[in-house]
């Protein structure tokens, strides 16, 4: 009878934890973005009747600082961050502010307070100035920001997804998923597409700069010490170039 050598079990790989280092402990930004834009909503809501009869023929929505090309094209410049904190109704508020909490409240961690902040407002800033360049009429809301926040959750899962691994594989599914179903629904009239378009450009320019970028720089048996490999000055350059490229759209209007 031949003896054949019999393989020995490998033991079960243990589980190890990363931790992503974190530039903010709570996402404080996110909802103070939230709890001012709920308060301009509130605000809006008790002046209509007010407004209504004091300025006659007047739209309230134009009045609080939508974007509408005429006052811009007058040096109304401001309008290009006020639509932000304006809604029409309860649901686009609040189909919004949902938006805001699921990916602010994530992405703020990682970027930090600065950075997060810099990219929501440069993201609605390239969001509003592509619907000037490209739309008529007026528009309001947070979701050219909101398409930013979207965009820089992509690129942070992109830049990171030798470490990540089937997670980040999964997750860039999911936005993509989330993109085209926005970009489906915003083919209805009634909705700014440029201006979303405008705003994921906006984010994904900043976030290919400014994102955190994980490398494992010591490799302990219960988990994995990780260190951020961006550096100052690419948030410097991501807000320059985004801030550029925004500049470019609204210059291109005026020629």
């Amino acid at each position: 009878m031949n003896d054949f050598p019999v393989a020995e079990s490998l033991p079960e790989p243990v589980p190890r934890q990363v931790h992503l280092p974190r530039r903010a402990d709570s996402p404080r930004i996110t909802y103070g973005l939230l709890g001012i834009t709920l308060f301009v909503y509130v605000l809006q809501q008790l002046s209509v009747p007010i407004w209504g009869y004091a300025l006659p023929g007047m739209d309230w929505l134009v009045f609080f600082g939508a974007r509408w090309n005429a006052p811009i094209l007058q040096g109304e410049f401001w309008r290009f961050f006020t639509p932000l904190l304006l809604h029409g109704s309860l649901l686009h508020i609040g189909f919004n502010m949902y938006a805001l909490i699921s990916f602010g409240s994530f992405l703020e961690v990682p970027l930090g307070h600065r950075r997060f902040l810099l990219l929501y407002l440069l993201s609605g800033l390239s969001g509003n100035a592509l619907s000037f360049l490209l739309s008529k009429g007026y528009s309001i809301g947070a979701s050219t920001a909101l398409f930013g926040l979207i965009a820089a959750e992509g690129i942070f899962f992109f830049r990171n997804r030798a470490l990540l691994g089937s997670y980040a594989r999964q997750a860039m599914g999911n936005i993509l998923f989330i993109l085209i179903v926005n970009l489906l629904l915003g083919l209805s009239p009634a909705i700014d597409q440029w201006g979303h378009l405008g705003g994921l450009l906006g984010g994904l320019i900043f976030a290919w700069f400014a994102t955190p970028r994980y490398k494992v720089v010591a490799d302990a048996p219960s988990d994995l010490v990780l260190e951020d490999q961006s550096r100052p000055w690419d948030e410097v350059l991501g807000a320059a170039l985004t801030f550029l490229f925004a500049l470019f759209l609204i210059f291109m209007k005026f020629l």
